[in-house]
């Protein structure tokens, strides 16, 4: 029997905290089980699979970024609203390492649907209004973004900006800058 309390929104949560301890790869409905000194059986009441554990956890993960993002964007526009944005990703990471990386998971596309991701990339492209970018050059930047924002988040993770000047946080800024600097002026497609 399971042991009172837990539900599929508490064992996420567990597996959450679990991924920020031990890495995202290393979550599995056994090794919650452990943790809460229950057989792992009970637990299939709750999640039906490792999988859907995981995929519950990315969920919350992306909720709790956007709840984030939502906070830190409110009032800001341009440059301020894309540094806001940007660091609610790398803070986030730093926080939560586990939990970051639980953000990439690959969901199925109902379920993406139906998740936080799409207010993200509506977040990103509310952004990128201060910019002035018709489409496809908004979808451009939004991917331009997501790419720079989650490259340089998991590259500083790994340790790979650790071993030379200039910090880290100086390089970020000098990043942002620079981004900013070309959604200012963003490359006109050559006409056919």
């Amino acid at each position: 029997m399971a042991r009172a309390g837990l539900n599929a929104e508490r064992l996420a949560e567990a597996g959450a905290e679990l991924a920020d301890e031990v890495g995202f790869e290393q979550v599995t409905v056994s090794a919650l089980a452990r943790r809460f000194d229950v057989k792992v059986a009970s637990l299939y009441s709750h999640v039906k699979s490792s999988h859907d554990l995981k995929v519950r956890i990315a969920l919350l993960v992306l909720q709790e970024l956007a709840d984030r993002a939502v906070d830190a964007l409110a009032g800001r526009a341009g440059k301020d609203a894309l540094v806001a944005l940007a660091n609610v990703y790398r803070d986030y990471a730093r926080e939560h390492p586990g939990r970051y990386t639980a953000g990439q998971f690959r969901l199925d596309p109902e379920t993406a649907a139906a998740s936080a991701g799409p207010q993200h990339s509506r977040m990103t492209r509310a952004v990128l209004r201060g910019y002035d970018l018709d489409e496809p050059e908004q979808t451009h930047a939004v991917r331009l973004l997501g790419s720079v924002f989650h490259g340089y988040v998991s590259l500083e993770s790994a340790g790979g900006f650790s071993h030379s000047a200039p910090d880290s946080d100086e390089s970020w800024a000098r990043t942002l800058d620079a981004l900013d600097a070309l959604l200012r002026n963003w490359p006109t497609p050559n006409a056919p």
